[in-house]
């Protein structure tokens, strides 16, 4: 196994859409070696009962790129997540990101969005 590693943080992208509504990571930073698995979660708490958790990747220059949704409480099983290296678990208080097979290019600052309905 390389030696390097990635180093990744993430944070909230954007404020709930209803007062009172907070998503906020747990722990700021992660780290993995090449082929390896990291895990990111962020906690929320809503009133809604129709939403969404949706992760987002910035790295460099560009802007921010959408990994996947799922849905929680009333919206649980729904989800999108395009691409097989990345999966997500819910709760009615959080929400993962697990990242398998990591390479240096997945080296970004991570974001977790609640989206409600």
């Amino acid at each position: 196994l390389s030696s390097r590693r990635l180093m990744a943080s993430f944070s909230p992208l954007f404020p709930g859409l209803i007062a009172g509504d907070t998503i906020s990571p747990v722990g700021d930073k992660v780290s993995g070696r090449e082929g390896e698995s990291v895990t990111l979660k962020c906690q929320y708490q809503t009133t809604v009962s129709n939403i969404w958790l949706n992760w987002y990747r910035h790295s460099d220059l560009q802007a921010p790129q959408f990994i996947l949704y799922k849905g929680a409480k009333d919206n649980t099983g729904r989800e999108y997540i395009p691409d097989n290296r990345y999966e997500s678990e819910t709760t009615d208080s959080s929400t993962e990101l697990t990242i398998r097979k990591l390479t240096l290019a997945d080296t970004a600052l991570y974001y977790c969005a609640l989206e409600t309905q």
